[in-house]
């Protein structure tokens, strides 16, 4: 699987991509934007503050900084900050969010080589085609385990298009991809911390480190993610090779992408749409509401049934969810960042299981 992949990614050229740029472009416009919104966050400003006396080589750019730092560093920094509001762009079907941990160190890497857009967003689509292939062959089961697929799954992205960027033949993108699945992780008990968001960065810093390793010649196993013992298995089920290799090359998985209107979970946008329609069908007469029920899937209720008690929580919160879209008109940021200075109504609403939200 590793090496049907790898000789993939090494044959394919810009050519074969070219359809492809427009939404590749949007995707990388998209991760821009995420990651400039985040910027000075403080979960960012202390993640450099940590890596800063570790940085190598100041070869790339940290958006929304002028001091620039080492590739590794870069990559990791540009990925939590894109992913750090939860309004970074979704593959429906995995619930990948592709660019963050692909496009960090694919800017990082060709930065640092002074390398051309084609070749730039080349490697970001065969990335984004790789990570999303290999959540596909894994869902449900492996998110449904516990495990971060942007994460998990994100890594091998990242290695993949790093791999590429740096010339490497099939053999190299192989021990890249196989390196990769030593270092995949990232739990989905931590999406409401800041802890979701070091996996996304570890996926992008150490996918360019399992490529870096590689092209010095160091090797991996060559079934490490579909062996008995591989990737797959301990951290799923037997994956499904079909979904994997099907229309490989010839259909391509940043086409199926999506980009949020809500900066939330992306299971939550259907019940902020419901809550906003609503709104305007009652004519905002909030005093007649006694109760709101959600119906949705297990996911929806698996991952949104929680307090709030920071905005974090706020983003992967069915009740939040609610308030936001009926009692407030508008789910934006600001809507998820703001905690005090709320009627007395809209807290109580977005508190677990009070304010008749259920």
């Amino acid at each position: 699987m590793s090496r049907t992949l790898a000789d993939f990614v090494a044959a394919t050229s810009w050519a074969d991509v070219e359809a492809q740029s427009g939404e590749a472009r949007r995707s990388i416009l998209n991760f821009f934007a995420t990651a400039l919104g985040s910027a000075r966050d403080p979960v960012v400003m202390a993640a450099m503050r940590t890596l800063s006396p570790f940085s190598g080589a100041a070869t790339a750019t940290v958006i929304g900084h002028s001091q620039p730092m080492d590739a590794m560093c870069a990559s990791f920094l540009n990925a939590i900050s894109a992913n750090l509001l939860d309004f970074d762009d979704t593959h429906p079907e995995t619930i990948i969010h592709p660019a963050a941990p692909v496009a960090a160190p694919v800017l990082a890497l060709a930065e640092m080589h002074k390398l051309s857009g084609r070749e730039l967003l080349t490697a970001f689509i065969l990335g984004v085609d790789v990570e999303c292939r290999i959540g596909a062959a894994v869902s449900p089961r492996h998110y449904a385990r516990g495990w971060h697929i942007t994460s998990t799954c994100g890594i091998f992205g990242a290695a993949a298009a790093c791999a590429k960027l740096l010339g490497l033949p099939a053999e190299g993108i192989a021990n890249a991809i196989g390196l990769a699945a030593s270092q995949s992780a990232g739990n989905v008990e931590n999406l409401p911390s800041a802890a979701k968001n070091v996996s996304v960065g570890n996926a992008a810093r150490n996918g360019l480190f399992a490529a870096l390793l590689a092209e010095q010649g160091y090797e991996a196993a060559p079934h490490a993610i579909e062996g008995p013992l591989g990737w797959a298995r301990t951290m799923g089920d037997e994956p499904d090779i079909a979904r994997l290799l099907d229309g490989l090359g010839k259909t391509w998985e940043i086409a199926r992408n999506t980009y949020k209107p809500y900066p939330a979970g992306i299971v939550f946008h259907a019940v902020i749409d419901a809550c906003l329609q609503l709104r305007e069908r009652i004519g905002r007469r909030f005093d007649q509401i006694d109760t709101v029920t959600v119906q949705g899937s297990t996911l929806l209720l698996a991952r949104g049934d929680r307090p709030v008690n920071n905005e974090r929580d706020a983003r992967v919160s069915i009740h939040h969810c609610v308030a936001c879209g009926l009692l407030l008109g508008r789910a934006g940021v600001a809507e998820f960042a703001r905690e005090n200075g709320r009627p007395a109504r809209y807290r109580a609403a977005a508190a677990e299981g009070e304010g008749g939200v259920g």
